[in-house]
């Protein structure tokens, strides 16, 4: 049997009170008659607190990376993806994303804003890198140009260092996310040392002067080493990310929106694949937990069961 198509969608319910709102008066027409042809393939639990957010979970079990909390390689995946030069770190190396960012520190709570409200472009990124990257080359971590608003970074420290995703803090204190302080003293430690060159450097005085955003800090994520048995799946799933964004504001209006147009879109599309008899897997992925649909055979119970209670999209959601 074929691969199925996988179609992967975070944030697709909210516990926020906004959400809930805007949900009362959504109209998916499309997913709902998926749902009522889908039977359930698995549930995802998890926890607000956890350090992975349930969607990056879900992904990373379907491309094989392993799902352990805060341990889902996502940067060492993303250097194999690129194709990069493997000579200047092994193949099976540890690897971690590291986003220069903004912390707002008030007297009971240090905020990570958006990293992209700094307005970084590839030339500014770049010249805070060459500032930075001595001081962490010290401590035996090597760092590389990805994009803008992250870099890679290379060393033997990410390979047990627990993090949490990007996602889980920005905007909120960073502290209930810091990294375990015994296994992340240099990281903590590189972090008061950037903090201290960054507040009073050349490099913020002239983004003050253009109106720019201060960068005082790093946020680290994205760590581990990728499995020594790793195969890349033949299909891997389509991720539909149009809801991330407004949820992370909290602009649920524009949630709604994007929405609309996601059930018009990429669900409309697998609900066509499904009525044409191929195989489908629908993941829909909240803040606490994932839940995942497929195409499957079904006894005559189960018939008579989905008949008089099919699976609705408010249902499902109020779950995740």
């Amino acid at each position: 049997m074929p691969a199925p198509h996988h179609l992967l969608i975070p944030y697709a319910a909210s516990r926020a009170p906004g959400a809930q709102e805007a949900l009362k008066g959504l109209a998916l027409p499309h997913l709902d008659r998926l749902l009522a042809r889908l039977s359930v393939a698995d549930t995802s639990p998890g926890e607000e607190t956890s350090l992975t957010p349930p969607h990056e979970r879900a992904l990373a079990q379907a491309l094989g990376l392993g799902t352990q909390d805060g341990l889902i390689p996502w940067a060492a995946w993303h250097h194999l993806q690129q194709g990069q030069p493997t000579g200047e770190a092994p193949s099976n190396a540890a690897w971690a994303f590291i986003t220069p960012c903004q912390w707002q520190v008030t007297t009971d709570h240090i905020t990570l804003h958006d990293p992209a409200r700094l307005g970084l472009d590839e030339a500014a990124s770049r010249e805070l890198l060459a500032i930075v990257a001595p001081w962490f080359a010290e401590d035996g971590i090597t760092l590389h140009y990805d994009q803008p608003t992250r870099w890679l970074a290379s060393s033997p420290l990410f390979a047990t260092l627990a993090t949490a995703s990007l996602e889980r803090v920005q905007g909120r204190d960073v502290r209930a996310w810091m990294p375990d302080a015994r296994k992340a003293r240099t990281l903590h430690r590189l972090q008061s040392e950037m903090q201290m060159l960054l507040y009073t450097h050349p490099f913020n005085d002239a983004r003050t002067a253009q109106g720019l955003p201060a960068v005082n800090s790093f946020w680290v994520h994205g760590t581990g080493a990728l499995p020594t048995d790793l195969t890349t799946p033949a299909q891997p799933p389509q991720v539909a990310d149009a809801l991330r964004a407004p949820a992370l504001r909290e602009d649920w209006r524009a949630w709604a929106s994007a929405w609309t147009a996601l059930d018009a879109g990429p669900v409309a599309e697998l609900l066509r694949q499904a009525e044409q008899g191929q195989p489908v897997r629908l993941t829909l992925s909240g803040e606490h937990s994932a839940q995942s649909f497929h195409t499957a055979p079904l006894g005559l119970v189960h018939r008579i069961q989905r008949f008089l209670k099919p699976q609705r999209s408010m249902d499902v959601r109020e779950q995740l």
